[in-house]
């Protein structure tokens, strides 16, 4: 394996992965950043600045993954945090869209950390997301319910797989800042807010704690970390 080198976040352009992607620069780290779209991705690789850059890339299409990345070097810290919003009922069931959240997120993650595998540090760590569907369901969750809970089981076989590199993952609740519900109606937070022992919503900034907690502690390895303020509790 390679030595100490750089921190991918794969979708690093909007929410929780680019607050993360800035976190990161933001201690001095090179940061390598993905979205779907070139020019964004580059643009908000220039504005975190620092020793950061952008490549666009789409999980969704796993066989262009490779080429993608062919020019990253040594690998420190792979956070994969990219995600798509899918409702997608049994009764209402869209195979397309279903066979496109399955790929991104499983073959598109596993993917991404076979195509890096070689230039992982000794002491490389990696973080994917997942969410907590996997524990709630809710009408219209089947794909992400199910996908959800491959991530909490994948993470457990790439541990033993790519030992000595370690590998998590996060699962946030309903994060009150993020780009997918700040702008929610007041009254359908507020009953997620009545069933959180916390008293409120956890924030993005939080789960970016999380994850460079994650990063950093060399005893943290196979964990599946809930950042949901207790929400699961009641």
């Amino acid at each position: 394996m390679a030595a100490k080198g750089c921190a991918v976040v794969v979708g690093g352009t909007s929410g929780i992965g680019r607050q993360l992607a800035k976190a990161l620069a933001a201690r001095g780290e090179e940061v390598i950043l993905t979205g779907r779209d070139q020019a964004r991705a580059q643009g908000v690789a220039s504005e975190i600045g620092g020793k950061t850059s952008g490549i666009a890339m789409d999980l969704a299409r796993p066989e262009g993954i490779s080429g993608k990345l062919a020019s990253v070097g040594s690998v420190s810290h792979l956070v994969i945090a990219a995600i798509e919003r899918d409702e997608n009922s049994v009764k209402k069931y869209d195979i397309a869209r279903a066979v496109r959240l399955v790929t991104l997120k499983l073959v598109g993650y596993t993917e991404v950390i076979h195509t890096l595998a070689p230039r992982f540090a000794l002491d490389a760590s990696i973080i994917l997301f997942g969410g907590l569907a996997k524990e709630r369901p809710y009408p219209g969750s089947t794909t992400v319910t199910t996908i959800n809970g491959g991530v909490n089981t994948m993470i457990k076989t790439l541990a033993v797989e790519l030992a000595p590199v370690r590998v998590n993952a996060i699962h946030p609740g309903i994060v009150g800042d993020s780009p997918a519900w700040n702008g929610k109606p007041p009254e359908v937070l507020q009953r997620v807010v009545a069933r959180t022992p916390l008293g409120r919503l956890v924030t993005m900034d939080e789960v970016v704690g999380s994850a460079l907690f994650l990063l950093d502690n060399g005893g943290i390895n196979g964990v599946n970390l809930y950042v949901d303020g207790g929400w699961l509790l009641t």
